[in-house]
């Protein structure tokens, strides 16, 4: 719709321009303003109320080649140099494709033909110049009919850009002149060179963008599914079929009506979303961050509900038209390629024609790809779409997009009893027990949406989101990925990293059965709380339509059930602890099941995000696997193996430090060391230990800092008298110094010296190597144990510096749990809260003033979630039981975390 030009610039007003141009200019700048922010407003007033993505798009670009227009007019008319009908403006890129979003760039190109060069250069400077004081940002260039051919032989995004050329106003003759000599040569090139640099482009494009639709923070014109896979497609097309725009593909047959509404629909949605994306955005946004993923959720009109909130449903969607972006994209690509799914080495035409070669009834092979013979065998014989994933998978080839397209079209025959035959139950169960390429099978599938047919139950997984910062992809594409984090273990992908791995999956018994357990861990997932239960109570009934035999089922449904159990035991209960580790091995029931719930747990939380795993919790895994394998292994006399185990232990350590002490000194010491120290550290541990013990004497700490050369941490020991505190002290200190705390094992032995060891790492997440750093912690924390500096005023002193600010992240109110039960001595306080610089030391700090004691500590951080736990008992070595303290706790804790925030 046009906007009101004439009321801004009015004919005074370029008259003046016209006399004096210098003097006028401040008029001219302020009216031009004027006008812009006027019809920005009404633009975004209408879409707020509900204008169409398109149409948005469409004013924008109005708005700006009307200013353009009206300042061309003013600012041609008042240069005094002649040839002004040799120079035409023309709109670029996205501009030129009339797809202005509220904050997109504006390219220009001052295309001068003959002897236009002077003028066209006086020209772009006075515009240019009016265009940057209105905040607007432009990209432009002065170029004649050779500049352009030049530039865009040697640069393909020229080449594009020019593909997108729309004229905006100026000289028509000139224009005819650009399209003649320029867009007509352009388009007369060879496209097959062109078609391979875009291909290029495109996957360095997605390796830089993130080559997942599934993203959680997508980037919305440069991602996978976004806006550039449907413009790259486009370009391809263009460039090949000699066509303009999307009609011209149309009419010339290219692709259907059909594909072109997909493409205007899609385009339309993205558009409506990157529209109020930018209005929300200060400066240049592509990315949907969490914050604004949830004002964009309510601007659409969803809204919180029992199943999910507003933003999650939001972004199922937005997934699943991404998802959709990427295939009509990829479509169209094939098409133009010539090579459907072949990778981009096939594109080299070869002399030697592709065999076709029969495999099976119905299916053959013609070059690299699957085919069938007849369009219509899915409609006859639906089954047989699993048949195609089978015999790719065997024969190591790509499913064409002929088969793709069939099994696309088929997916509705997909009923139950379909999903029940035999072909399909028994190609699936054999493509889980092949050796070779099972992701890319299942990948294929979730990618067609074949997957959420054959088993509905994980179809609704499709593209479920997990509002968090450490869930890295969606749910069904986590599942995926834990699947392929199994595969390379039993690869041998993490042998130096983590030898036990392959120890223990090279011993399961059915490899299909724990493949599959990986694929369906989730599937209760969006049926409210408590996942684990919901999605084990599926399970029978998929075991029953998969033909799983009675004790199969059982144990899937068995892994399913408890496939959280040795993450949050490892992690967030005391493994000293000889009740719960054969409470647990009794639970696991037989060493077969221990071993897939050990392995299901590495791959599902590797599979998380970049940030979860890391090789502590590694340890923690190793360490509740080996004892609860041990108590399944020796049944009942697994407490009298621990017994002899100590007393070995003891000796050995008697052995290994008989050249540096006398043996009645390292006995005594032995004697005064709880049995819970003794069972945790093995022996050259504990050597190590009595050597800073033995060498400490009067000192008031014993401090050592180690760094594993595997591990991707740093190891403390802390070595001091045992006062009243000193955990706090000690947290407070790594919060002065910016240590982030990955773990803490607390000991006291019996004669009151207190014996910390603590998995450190820096605020880059990475181990402390500077021992100079070491030595400034060592004395502020020999300071603050003497009195000498009070722990609080070395936090705040330090804090004073604030941190660098962070990417808003989506928040959970603080929850905390305190269990009786778990623990015989003490009470067990589960912290869930937004991860911050010391927290650790808030929540000590709170225990100790409430006269607390800390006996074990296990601190879990998820990106920026902390699941931290802590073993306490009052000053009279009583655990917390009565309702009125327990609410005091809990408040006062809630108090503290929260307050540490402001």
């Amino acid at each position: 719709m046009p906007f009101d030009v004439d009321a801004r610039f009015s004919a005074e007003l370029i008259a003046a321009c016209e006399q004096d141009y210098q003097g006028s200019r401040p008029l001219l700048v302020d009216a031009a303003r004027a006008f812009l922010d006027q019809g920005q407003q009404e633009i975004r007033a209408r879409h707020r109320s509900g204008l169409g993505g398109r149409a948005v798009v469409e004013q924008v670009t109005e708005l700006n080649d009307q200013l353009l227009q009206t300042l061309y007019g003013i600012v041609s008319e008042s240069l005094s140099q002649p040839n002004g009908n040799f120079c035409v403006l023309l709109a670029l890129g996205g501009y030129g494709r009339a797809q202005l979003n509220p904050r997109s760039d504006i390219d220009l190109m001052f295309y001068y033909c003959s002897k236009g060069r002077d003028f066209a250069e006086a020209l772009a400077e006075r515009m240019l110049y009016i265009l940057w004081d209105l905040n607007l940002e432009v990209g432009y260039s002065v170029r004649s009919s050779r500049d352009c051919i030049d530039m865009a032989e040697k640069d393909i995004t020229v080449r594009t850009a020019l593909l997108d050329t729309r004229y905006l106003t100026g000289s028509r003759e000139c224009y005819a002149e650009f399209e003649q000599s320029v867009l007509s040569k352009i388009y007369s090139w060879n496209s097959k060179k062109f078609l391979q640099e875009k291909v290029v482009e495109h996957k360095r494009r997605l390796g830089k963008y993130g080559s997942s639709v599934f993203l959680l923070e997508p980037n919305i014109k440069e991602g996978e599914g976004g806006l550039r896979d449907l413009q790259t497609a486009l370009w391809m097309a263009q460039a090949k079929y000699k066509c303009r725009n999307l009609r011209e593909l149309i009419i010339k047959g290219m692709i259907t009506e059909r594909q072109g509404e997909e493409f205007d629909r899609a385009l339309d949605y993205l558009w409506r979303i990157r529209n109020e994306l930018h209005y929300l955005s200060k400066g240049k946004n592509e990315q949907l961050r969490f914050d604004q993923q949830e004002k964009i959720a309510y601007f659409l009109g969803y809204q919180d509900s029992k199943q999910a909130p507003a933003v999650e449903q939001f972004m199922q969607d937005y997934y699943a038209h991404a998802t959709h972006v990427e295939h009509i994209s990829s479509y169209l690509m094939a098409k133009v390629t010539g090579t459907l799914d072949a990778p981009p080495e096939r594109m080299v035409h070869s002399s030697r024609r592709p065999v076709r070669r029969n495999v099976g009834d119905h299916f053959y092979i013609h070059g690299n790809e699957l085919r069938v013979e007849r369009d219509d065998l899915f409609e006859e014989e639906p089954a047989l779409m699993m048949r195609a994933f089978r015999l790719a998978q065997q024969q190591g080839v790509l499913i064409s997009i002929q088969v793709k397209t069939l099994i696309r079209e088929n997916l509705h025959r997909i009923n139950d009893r379909v999903r029940r035959s035999r072909i399909m139950t028994g190609d699936f169960m054999a493509i889980l027990r092949s050796p070779h390429r099972v992701v890319d099978a299942l990948r294929t599938m979730h990618h067609l949406r074949f997957l959420n047919h054959f088993i509905p139950e994980f179809g609704r997984l499709y593209c479920k989101v997990q509002h968090d910062a450490y869930h890295i992809y969606t749910v069904d594409f986590h599942s995926l990925f834990a699947l392929e984090e199994l595969i390379k273990i039993w690869q041998g992908e993490y042998d130096k990293s983590f030898g036990l791995l392959s120890e223990v999956a090279n011993d399961i018994e059915k490899r299909e059965l724990l493949l599959l357990a990986v694929l369906l861990h989730d599937i209760g997932k969006g049926q409210g709380r408590d996942h684990c239960n919901k999605g084990a109570d599926m399970i029978p009934t998929i075991a029953r339509r998969l033909g799983l035999n009675k004790e199969d089922a059982s144990r899937l449904e068995f892994l399913v059930r408890n496939h959280l159990q040795m993450a949050h035991i490892s992690q967030r209960r005391d493994l000293h602890d000889d009740a719960l580790i054969v409470q647990f091995a009794r639970q696991m029931g037989m060493s077969e099941n221990l071993r897939m719930l050990f392995l299901l747990t590495v791959a599902d939380i590797r599979a998380v995000g970049p940030d979860v795993w890391s090789a502590w919790k590694g340890l923690l895994l190793q360490e509740l696997y080996e004892k609860a394998y041990d108590v399944l292994e020796r049944g009942d006399f697994y407490l009298e193996s621990r017994s002899e185990r100590i007393r070995n232990r003891k000796r050995r350590v008697v052995e290994l430090l008989k050249d540096e002490y006398s043996e009645r000194a390292v006995k005594d010491r032995l004697k005064l060391m709880s049995m819970r120290y003794l069972f945790a550290q093995r022996s050259t541990n504990i050597a190590e230990h009595m050597r800073l013990i033995m060498d400490r004497r009067d000192q008031t700490l014993a401090f050592k800092a180690t760094n594993e050369p595997d591990a991707n941490y740093t190891e403390l020991t802390i070595i001091t008298v045992d006062i009243a505190g000193l955990f706090t002290m000690i947290t407070g200190v790594m919060t002065a110094f910016n240590i982030n705390i990955l773990g803490a094992q607390i000991y006291t032995h019996n004669d009151g010296l207190a014996f910390d060891i603590l998995q450190v790492r820096g605020h880059q997440g990475r181990p402390i190597v500077a021992q100079e750093k070491w030595q400034q912690v060592c004395t502020a924390l020999e300071a603050v144990i003497e009195g000498r500096m009070l722990v609080e005023d070395l936090v705040h002193e330090r804090q004073q510096a604030k941190a660098l600010p962070t990417p808003p992240r989506p928040r959970m109110p603080s929850r905390i749990e305190i269990d009786n039960e778990v623990s015989k001595d003490y009470s067990v306080l589960d912290i869930y809260t937004h991860d911050k610089v010391g927290l650790l030391y808030t929540i000590s700090k709170t225990l100790r003033d409430m006269d607390l004691y800390i006996g074990v500590s296990k601190i879990s951080t998820k990106v920026d979630q902390a699941a931290d736990t802590f073993y306490v008992r009052d000053i009279f070595g009583q655990k917390i039981t009565g309702p009125e303290r327990i609410a005091e706790l809990r408040q006062q804790l809630l108090n503290a975390i929260d307050s540490s925030d402001e």
